[in-house]
């Protein structure tokens, strides 16, 4: 099956006092599949919001892309200028964020925000833009559509207007949504019925989402891939129940010591001399691992597959690892 979005070899630099760029984004593959809800987790700085940013086409000066592909459908968007990307934007690719109300204009009320779209991106008059803009709002369960309709941002809760941004980011129905730890900052509660609401509206869509996490526990629940981020490289992909039960690579299972209840688990995985230094040949996980070995310092692992749907960027990946109860 043609994937929906396909990263092949994406490099993204910021140059660096001295005439250096800094890599946040290196040698990167990742493909999406159509209809899939794929996980992208690691820790916080690995390059997660960079590469969301690059497929949006939005980098902040002077980040760039200097290398590689990002397809979605057959367009190749790192070679888009800002006109096309506008066009793109909310109509084939949108993008949900964390924080809603920095997206929500508070002098506008949010049911016009999101007949806006619909006009600009569909054409559509402003009697049928703001049926369908009810419609949406009803969609994302909101309550009494046709009264928050009207309603400032101001006025609704942090749920509510989270719902309202995924109300803007699905009104055209685009073909790959990003969401980049948009739940982060919800109560449990809430966050539960986002997610619950994200997972029905792309499966009605037959929409792709890459979900950007720090949160294993969320992408264990709510979605059916994992693609794991270390220092700018995805270092393993699998499908969830492959990845939960018998992690390749051996940050893999630094994540999950973390977010195990085990010191065993946490001893075994964890180096004492871990290092913050990002090594400039070899692998970009070897100071910090416990399997390295003397390769590892000189050469850079490439993403290999080891099993149908499961590839890891390591020379000495896991064969096996019990995970504790």
């Amino acid at each position: 099956m043609t994937p929906a979005l396909s990263i092949q070899g994406l490099n993204v630099a910021y140059p660096a006092y001295g005439g250096r760029s800094v890599e946040a984004v290196r040698g990167l593959d990742l493909e999406v599949g159509a209809g899939e809800i794929m996980a992208l987790v690691g820790e916080m700085g690995c390059g997660k919001t960079t590469l969301a940013r690059a497929i949006m086409g939005a980098l902040k000066p002077p980040g760039r892309i200097t290398a590689g592909s990002i397809r979605l459908g057959g367009q190749d968007l790192a070679r888009l200028g800002e006109a096309e990307f506008r066009k793109l934007r909310g109509r084939d690719l949108a993008m949900i964020v964390p924080n809603p109300r920095s997206e929500l204009d508070p002098m506008r009320p949010v049911g016009e925000q999101i007949a806006a779209v619909l006009r600009a991106h569909l054409g559509l008059t402003r009697k049928p833009a703001r049926e369908r803009a009810l419609a949406t709002l009803e969609a994302v369960r909101i309550p009494d559509p046709v009264r928050r309709y009207n309603a400032y941002p101001h006025e609704l809760s942090g749920g509510m207007a989270q719902r309202v941004v995924i109300a803007i980011a699905l009104a055209c129905e685009p073909r790959f949504i990003i969401s980049d730890d948009a739940t982060s900052g919800l109560d449990v509660t809430v966050q539960a019925q986002i997610l619950d609401l994200l997972a029905r509206l792309v499966s009605e869509q037959r929409t792709s989402m890459l979900y950007i996490t720090r949160d294993i526990g969320v992408a264990a629940h709510f979605c059916t891939r994992i693609a794991v981020m270390h220092r700018g490289e995805v270092v393993e992909t699998a499908d969830r129940d492959a990845f939960f039960s018998a992690p390749r690579h051996p940050y893999s299972a630094t994540l999950l010591a973390a977010f195990a209840h085990s010191p065993a688990l946490r001893a075994r995985w964890t180096r004492p001399d871990a290092s913050a230094e990002i090594p400039e040949r070899g692998c970009r996980f070897a100071l910090r691992c416990v399997r390295a070995m003397e390769r590892c310092a000189t050469d850079a692992p490439a993403l290999s597959v080891l099993a149908p749907g499961h590839a890891v960027r390591c020379h000495a990946p896991i064969r096996h690892m019990a995970v504790p109860a």
